[in-house]
C-alpha cells in the first residue's frame, strides 16, 4: 500500500499527517514554534524555525505510520495564507523575519492606498478589500524597512513567497519557486481575471516582478524532494492554502456548499463555481483551487448566475475581458475572515490563565447557562470580515459584581459564533444563496457547546466530518489527484462522512436579538487604537 504525506503548516505549529486511501491518518507529528511579537500590533515569524520545524514533523510522521519515501506516493502542502517570507536566493536564507497574516504593521499604508482613491481598483483586480492582512503591503514594507533590501530585489538577488513557496524552495533545495493559484490570489497582487501577477499593483506598490514566484496549479507535480531529506525523492504534487485545502478536504466542490474552519482564526468559504463574486459585503472572493483540467473527470461544474453580487469598473478592460483560456480548471470561493477564534480560548489560558488547557474552556462555559449579558469582542488583532477595521481592539462589555470567569469563558466562546453569523449573513447576500447546511473543521469544532450555540445562531445545520483534519486531507486530496492515487473528486466525495449534525434549536426572535446585542458590542471595540 502507497500513501500520501501532507505537510499543514499553520500559524502556531508545523504539523504533518501520512493518510491512506481512504482518507484515514497513519501517522502524525506535530511541534509548536516560537510567537515573536515585538510591537504591539506585531506578528512575527523565524522562517528558518518553520522549514526545521516542518521536515522534522515530515520525518516523525513517517517514522510514526512505519513507511519510508518509496512508500509515499506525493506531497501535498497546506500553509498559513499571507504570511510574507522574503529570501536570499543565492543561500536560502531569510532576509529578517516573515511578517505574519494576523500583522498590523501596515494598516496606515492600507489607509494610504485607500485615500489615494486606489481601493475599488484593487477590489475589482483582486477580489479583496485593501487590508494589512494580505502580503502585498507586507512585503512592500519588508523591502523599505530592511537595509539593502529594496536595491537587492532590484538586482534580483531575493526571492519572495508565501510560506507554501518557502517550503517548496527548502524542499527541492532552490530548484523551485512557485505558489499555486490559492495562494496567490490572497497576496493582493494576483488579477483575478487575466490569473496572472497584475502589473498595474506591482508598479504601485514599487514592487519587483523578479521578486515572485511562478505560480502553479494547486494540483499537479511542482518538483521532487532532495532524496537526503526524507530518504528519497518524493514529488510534490499538491499546494493549497490552509482554507482552501480545508474546504477541498470538505468536499465542498459544488457551488452553494460551505465550510468553517475553527483554528487560530476562523474562516468560511463558499464556493461560487467559476466565476468570480465581487463582493458588496465587504466579504473577499479568492481562487479556492485550480487543477489541471486532466486532473478531474467530473463534469465542469455551472458557475452560479448572481449578476447583482458582481462589482466591477466598467472601464477596466481587465475587469471585462472574460476569464483567459487555461488549461488549469479554477473553482472560485465567497470568504470571510474572522482573526480570532481558537486564539481568543488561547488568551483565556495565556492572557487571563482561567483555563489551564484549551479544552477545558468547554467545561467552564458550560458551567453558567449563558454568559449573563457579558459579550467579549475578541478584536485584538483588529477586525477582519465584514467589518476590516484595523484599530478595533478586544473589548469586554456587560460586567457586573456577579460576573465570573465561567462567564468570561462562555462569552468567549460565543463570540467565535456570533463572528460567523454575521459572515454567513453576508455571503448569502452576495451569493444569493440559501446555505442549507455548514461543515465544519478545526480544534474548536470539538466544542460541542460551539457547535450547538453556532447552529442556533445560523438558522442551518452544522455537520462535522468524521475526519475532521480536513486541511491536512484537502492538501493529501491535491496530491493524490494529481498522481492518480485517487482517480476524480467524485471519489474524494465519496470519502466524505458526517459523524454528529447539530441542529438549530433558538427561535427567530431569540437569534434576532442576541444577534443585536452582538452588534452593539462590536460598536464599543471599534475604531479603539484611534484614540
Amino acid at each position: 500500500m502507497r500513501y500520501i504525506l501532507a505537510f499543514d503548516q499553520g500559524t502556531t505549529s508545523s504539523r504533518a499527517i501520512v493518510f491512506d486511501h481512504a482518507g484515514a491518518i497513519r501517522g502524525l507529528g506535530q511541534q509548536e514554534f516560537t510567537q515573536h511579537y515585538p510591537h504591539p500590533g506585531w506578528v512575527e515569524h523565524d522562517a528558518t524555525e518553520i522549514w526545521t520545524s516542518q521536515l522534522a514533523v515530515a520525518r516523525r510522521a513517517m517514522r510514526n505510520a512505519g513507511v519510508a519515501a518509496a512508500d509515499i506516493a506525493a506531497i501535498g502542502i497546506t500553509n498559513q495564507r499571507e504570511t510574507t517570507v522574503l529570501w536570499d536566493r543565492a543561500t536560502g536564507d531569510p532576509v529578517g523575519r516573515a511578517i505574519v497574516w494576523q500583522d498590523r504593521r501596515t494598516a496606515a499604508a492600507c489607509d494610504a492606498l485607500r485615500e489615494a482613491g486606489h481601493g475599488d481598483f484593487i477590489q475589482a483586480r483582486t477580489g479583496l478589500v485593501v487590508d494589512a492582512y494580505f502580503s502585498a503591503t507586507k512585503l512592500a514594507w519588508l523591502l523599505d524597512n530592511i537595509p539593502g533590501a529594496r536595491d537587492r530585489a532590484e538586482r534580483g538577488e531575493l526571492a519572495f513567497g508565501t510560506v507554501d513557496s518557502w517550503l517548496v524552495w527548502n524542499l527541492t533545495g532552490g530548484a523551485v519557486h512557485s505558489t499555486d493559484y490559492g495562494n496567490a490570489a490572497r497576496t493582493m497582487l494576483f488579477d483575478l481575471h487575466t490569473r496572472v501577477w497584475c502589473d498595474a499593483l506591482l508598479e504601485m506598490l514599487r514592487i519587483p516582478r523578479s521578486l515572485l514566484p511562478s505560480i502553479a496549479p494547486s494540483s499537479g507535480v511542482v518538483g521532487q524532494t532532495l532524496p537526503e531529506l526524507l530518504g528519497g525523492a518524493v514529488p510534490i504534487a499538491g499546494v493549497a492554502g490552509d482554507q482552501h485545502a480545508a474546504t477541498f478536504g470538505q468536499a465542498c466542490l459544488t457551488p452553494g456548499m460551505a465550510k468553517n474552519t475553527y483554528g487560530t482564526g476562523c474562516f468560511m468559504l463558499m464556493n461560487v463555481g467559476k466565476a468570480p463574486v465581487v463582493s458588496h459585503n465587504n466579504l473577499l472572493s479568492t481562487v479556492g483551487w485550480g487543477l489541471k483540467k486532466a486532473a478531474s473527470t467530473g463534469a465542469p461544474t455551472p458557475a452560479i448566475a448572481a449578476p447583482s453580487a458582481v462589482r466591477a469598473d466598467a472601464s477596466d478592460p481587465a475587469v471585462n475581458a472574460g476569464a483567459p483560456a487555461s488549461p488549469v480548471d479554477i473553482d472560485f470561493m465567497l470568504e470571510g475572515s474572522i482573526f480570532m477564534a481558537g486564539a481568543t480560548v488561547q488568551w483565556l489560558r495565556d492572557g487571563l490563565g482561567i483555563i489551564d488547557s484549551s479544552p477545558e474552556v468547554e467545561a467552564l462555559a458550560t458551567s453558567v447557562p449563558d454568559t449573563g449579558d457579558v459579550f467579549l469582542v475578541p478584536a485584538f488583532t483588529g477586525l477582519g470580515a465584514p467589518y476590516w477595521d484595523p484599530y478595533a481592539r478586544g473589548a469586554i462589555v456587560g460586567m457586573t459584581r456577579g460576573t465570573t470567569k465561567a462567564h468570561i469563558a462562555r462569552a468567549a466562546v460565543e463570540a467565535i459564533a456570533f463572528q460567523t453569523a454575521e459572515l454567513l449573513d453576508a455571503m448569502q447576500k452576495d451569493s444569493g444563496i440559501d446555505l442549507q447546511e455548514l461543515r465544519v473543521d478545526g480544534g474548536a469544532s470539538h466544542n460541542n457547546l460551539l457547535m450547538q450555540f453556532q447552529a442556533d445562531l445560523l438558522g442551518v445545520d452544522v455537520v462535522r466530518p468524521r475526519v475532521t483534519e480536513t486541511t491536512a486531507l484537502g492538501a493529501a486530496y491535491l496530491a493524490g489527484l494529481a498522481v492518480g492515487f485517487w482517480s476524480s473528486k467524485e471519489e474524494v466525495q465519496a470519502n466524505w462522512r458526517a459523524e454528529r449534525r447539530f441542529k438549530p434549536a433558538m427561535s427567530e426572535e431569540d437569534r434576532a436579538r442576541k444577534m443585536a446585542r452582538w452588534r452593539q458590542a462590536v460598536a464599543h471595540a471599534r475604531g479603539w487604537a484611534r484614540c
